[in-house]
């Protein structure tokens, strides 16, 4: 048996037992340990599990990881979900579905400073809903935007998804985080005319909220005005070249600890569960990078990914042909599994072959990870919506109904992002 043919095997037995619910990191590590071993020989698969996690997990930029994942989890403890949907509903309120318009910048806030998608949906699930419900808001549309708005914390930075495909591409870091601003403000944009144009045409679906003053709308910016300015001074100095996106990541971490102590929200208890729960988070990450610079290896040594990408571009199709049968791939992989996940599994056939049709790999970087947080909201599947139910003890059939205008309004947004390839390249260019 060559080994082409045992790739292939390895690839299909890593998905099958993936399919059987095991852990992703130890499913790559299992997979490329044995294939490396069936090829290359297991004192070498012994070997490369001695060297390779250690050599590629002891280096200085990987620490962005921790740190802004600490960021994330203080500023969660510090209570700046139900600050931020306060601000925007001040402002919002009074509109037709301004609440639900409110829900969407409130979760833009929040991904500027969590980094993933869950935490945006958990807590204007807890915080939102209710509200809107309360008010007379249709169950659909306001289960809707939650799912929706969720998605932004992937994409807009400091995002987990960029921090991931810097550590295992070698692409910048900070050029990764500066693509998405663009993208991700126009991701908001696009929820909020969805919410509007489906109140035009239905206004029973949203009543408008009380109106509130001048002075309360001037007032409510106190609430977040410190977090605000935290991501400016991160994104602006990483923007700037004043410091690193490591050291990014320290100055936002400490912040947010500063934030919280100061408005007297973060406590000892707050504090240690931060910890905990960023302590977590980084060791699942780093199970699941072990396990895929093993099954890199593996992959390397098959020469697959060199094969598939010089098979794929050689085919008689424009490359925009393949480039929407990627999306359409990815789509798929969203609805079943977690972004990172998906990003751990195909960056290494992935990138190779998009780099040999010429795109951009920042531009497609960006798409990539907008691709997947569709499929994480897409039905019948959708992992989002499923942790969404839960919070919010509403059947599935209801978020199905509630978040197919806001997937309407993604694959429009993705369209124009690939379009407009500058929309995503213009300000790193400029860095």
């Amino acid at each position: 048996m060559g080994q082409t043919e045992i790739g292939l095997i390895g690839i299909g037995v890593l998905m099958a037992i993936l399919l059987m619910g095991v852990h992703v990191g130890f499913a790559l590590l299992l997979i490329g340990f044995i294939g490396y071993g069936l090829i290359g020989g297991f004192q070498g698969a012994i070997a490369n599990l001695a060297i390779l996690p250690f050599d590629r997990l002891n280096n200085y930029h990987f620490a962005v990881l921790p740190l802004f994942l600490l960021m994330g989890s203080f500023v969660a403890q510090s209570g700046i979900g139900r600050e931020a949907y306060h601000m925007a509903r001040t402002w919002l309120g009074q509109l037709k579905g301004g609440l639900g318009m409110a829900t969407v910048f409130a979760c833009a806030l929040i991904a500027a400073c969590a980094g993933t998608s869950a935490v945006g949906a958990i807590l204007m699930g807890q915080v939102a809903y209710p509200e809107m419900k309360k008010l007379g808001y249709s169950r659909q549309l306001a289960s809707g935007c939650i799912a929706a708005g969720g998605t932004m914390g992937i994409l807009i930075p400091p995002s987990m998804g960029f921090v991931l495909i810097g550590i295992l591409t070698e692409l910048s870091i900070g050029k990764l985080f500066i693509a998405g601003i663009i993208p991700g403000i126009l991701e908001a944009l696009f929820y909020v005319l969805t919410i509007f144009l489906l109140c035009r045409f239905n206004p029973k679906l949203a009543p408008a909220s009380i109106k509130t003053t001048w002075k309360e709308k001037v007032g409510s910016v106190k609430l977040t005005w410190p977090v605000l300015l935290l991501f400016v001074i991160i994104m602006g100095g990483i923007y700037g070249g004043v410091f690193t996106p490591t050291e990014a990541g320290g100055i936002g971490a400490f912040g947010a600890l500063v934030i919280g102590l100061a408005k007297r929200q973060l406590g000892v208890h707050g504090i240690w569960e931060s910890l905990m729960e960023c302590a977590r988070l980084v060791a699942m990450i780093v199970i699941m990078l072990v396990g895929a610079y093993m099954f890199n290896a593996f992959l390397a040594i098959t020469q697959i990914p060199t094969t598939i990408s010089e098979f794929i571009s050689g085919l008689p199709v424009p490359p925009m042909v393949i480039l929407i049968a990627i999306i359409i791939f990815y789509i798929i992989c969203g609805m079943f599994f977690d972004v990172l996940a998906v990003l751990i599994l195909t960056i290494p056939i992935m990138y190779p072959l998009v780099e040999s049709l010429g795109f951009d790999l920042i531009w497609y970087s960006v798409l990539m990870v907008r691709i997947i947080e569709i499929g994480m909201i897409t039905p019948p599947f959708g992992i989002n919506l499923f942790i969404l139910t839960g919070v919010i003890n509403e059947p599935l059939g209801v978020l199905y109904r509630g978040i197919i205008p806001f997937v309407i309004a993604d694959i429009c947004h993705v369209a124009l992002l690939v379009a407009v390839p500058s929309l995503s390249t213009f300000l790193p260019n400029l860095m």
